[in-house]
Formats: C-alpha cells, structure tokens, sequence
C-alpha cells in the first residue's frame, strides 16, 4: 500500500499548506506546470517525487523531468502527462499511447478544473488534481490524495487549499 499526494499547475507558487497536507504521503508526484526548480526541490526534499513538466516550464525543469512519465507501483501502471486531457477527450499528443496501452491510471494537469473520471471502454482511471498555484483563471486551489493498494485506487480525498 502506498499513500500519493498529488497536484498540478503550482506556477512556481510555494505553499507551505503542501507539506501539512502531504505529511502522510509516501510519495508526491507533480503533473506538470511546476514553474520554478525551487518548488520541484522543496517537494523533493519532503518526499520522494516524481514529476513531469509542462507548457510553461523552462529548459532547467525539462532537463530534469520528463514530458511524459509511465511507471509501475503498487500494482498499477501509471502514466503522467501534463497536457493529456481527460476521457472521451485525450489530447493527440497521447492519444496514441493512451488506446494502444491504456494504464490503470492517468494523470494530467494543465486545465486547472479538478476531474477524476473513469474510462469504462480502456478500464482506466482519471485524475486531473486542478491547480494548487494562484496563477490562473481557477477560484479554488486544489490537489488530491489517494491510495493504491495491489493495482487498486482507492480513499481518494480532494484537499482545497484556502487562499
């Protein structure tokens, strides 16, 4: 069992809130729009993280993370991308590797609108956290937190952050 804190779209935006909130997480993974090397570095340095980068995120952020990211945990395979889309809509950028290998779950940011849907055509699961950063046409700052247990997702919880 593995308990993943999750967020997207911080701008560059430091909150102190993400390590009360990902205290309990064994791993925090970022979908994309980071904005500065020094959020990647605060996060890393709380816990282990996985990342990948996103539109606006300079050649410093892109040498470090991937735009793409597919791994195996817990039982599930995941794959992350920043501009990915949701289903029934996946972006042509990953359409491809999406219908030819779906993973259990997929992870995107970028849109700034929380959604977690479930693809019943590939059996996958959805997650876009929202943004967690102030920069954005968002009202409410968000991230996620959930379980995976033996290639189950489950207690996934929407964490908004005031402010």
């Amino acid at each position: 069992m593995i308990k993943i804190g999750l967020l997207s779209d911080t701008h560059g935006y430091w909150d102190e809130k993400y390590l009360q909130y990902f205290e309990p997480c064994d791993e925090i993974w970022h979908a994309g729009d980071i904005g500065s090397l020094e959020v990647a570095e605060r996060l890393a340095a709380f816990r282990p993280f996985r990342a990948v980068y996103g539109n606006i995120d300079g050649q410093d952020i892109r040498r470090l993370y991937p735009q793409t990211l597919r791994f195996r945990i817990e039982g599930a395979e995941v794959l992350m991308k920043h501009i990915g889309g949701y289903p029934g809509k996946y972006d042509p950028s990953i359409a491809g590797s999406i219908l030819t290998r779906p993973p259990k779950l997929f992870i995107s940011g970028h849109s700034h609108i929380l959604k977690v849907k479930y693809d019943k055509t590939l059996d996958l699961l959805h997650i876009n956290p929202g943004a967690a950063g102030k920069y954005g046409f968002h009202k409410v700052r968000t991230l996620v937190r959930f379980v995976i247990e033996d290639g189950v997702f489950k207690d996934l919880e929407v964490v908004e952050l005031a402010g």
